[in-house]
């Protein structure tokens, strides 16, 4: 009937946006093949509200670029893994008008990556697999032999996927136990020059405690720049002369899941 029908105003444009940030967005542009962008999910746990989030990424980065976009979750447990694969519907009735399928990386899907040759040859995988099987009963294992095949390629691909590992394991546990193995790497191949021998002769140089401070501090910036986070002068400067190893512990582990990079020091006040 007529009167079961309430006229809304047919312009979309949004006045007053809702903020909404994907954890990654990359293009993928290669000389030969299809160009497209990849927005990347790190999903934790199910989240009723993520079928909206996901449909509205898509269609944003879709009209934005001109191009097709990849959604990927990665999943760290199984459960939240099968439910990320979805299909989520915005549906009346049998009529679907946009269907949602976020290709989903997870235990189910990825390898646990428990041989060095693996990592040389395939680094992104060996990578995914750290994170996706963190919660596993074999997640030590996996994280050693990850470290210690990352550990021999040259200085910038190594910390890198270091990197890449570390802002992938979140606040998790497990993102401990990865930052000492980062931090004893430089045992594994003594005199090879990798990244973290050099990092600890450079700290005997410079200080150990000045040393390591410099390492947390370009380690803050570096998750926050890999994640796309706006990074003011007054940021930058409030970390990079901050001495104190602690706080900046602190927000190395929180750099991964902060909103904006002030977030950082939201406990602390201004800086004096």
């Amino acid at each position: 009937m007529k009167t079961d029908f309430h006229e809304l105003s047919a312009d979309v444009t949004e006045i007053r946006p809702m903020e909404r940030r994907a954890d990654t967005v990359l293009m993928f542009e290669p000389e030969m093949g299809e160009h497209f962008v990849l927005a990347v999910e790190a999903q934790t746990k199910k989240d009723p509200d993520k079928a909206n989030s996901w449909a509205y990424y898509v269609a944003y980065l879709r009209a934005k670029y001109d191009l097709p976009v990849l959604l990927v979750a990665v999943c760290r447990d199984r459960s939240t893994a099968a439910w990320a694969m979805g299909p989520f519907e915005c549906a009346v009735g049998p009529w679907s008008t946009q269907v949602t399928r976020p290709f989903v990386l997870g235990p189910q899907t990825v390898p646990e990556v428990t041989d060095e040759t693996v990592v040389v040859q395939q680094p992104a995988l060996a990578a995914l697999s750290a994170i996706v099987h963190s919660q596993s009963r074999r997640a030590a294992a996996i994280l050693e032999t990850v470290a210690r095949g990352l550990a021999s390629f040259d200085r910038d691909t190594t910390k890198y996927w270091f990197e890449v590992v570390e802002v992938g394991l979140e606040s998790t546990p497990t993102r401990k136990n990865w930052r000492k193995l980062m931090e004893n790497a430089v045992t594994y191949f003594p005199g090879h020059g990798t990244l973290f021998e050099e990092k600890y002769l450079e700290g005997k140089a410079e200080g150990e405690a000045t040393g390591e401070a410099r390492g947390e501090a370009r380690g803050i910036l570096r998750v926050l720049e890999v994640r796309g986070l706006p990074l003011s002068d007054d940021v930058r400067q409030r970390i990079t002369t901050c001495t104190d190893l602690d706080r900046l512990n602190d927000w190395l582990d929180r750099s991964g899941t902060v909103e904006r990079a002030e977030d950082l020091f939201a406990e602390e006040g201004p800086a004096a």
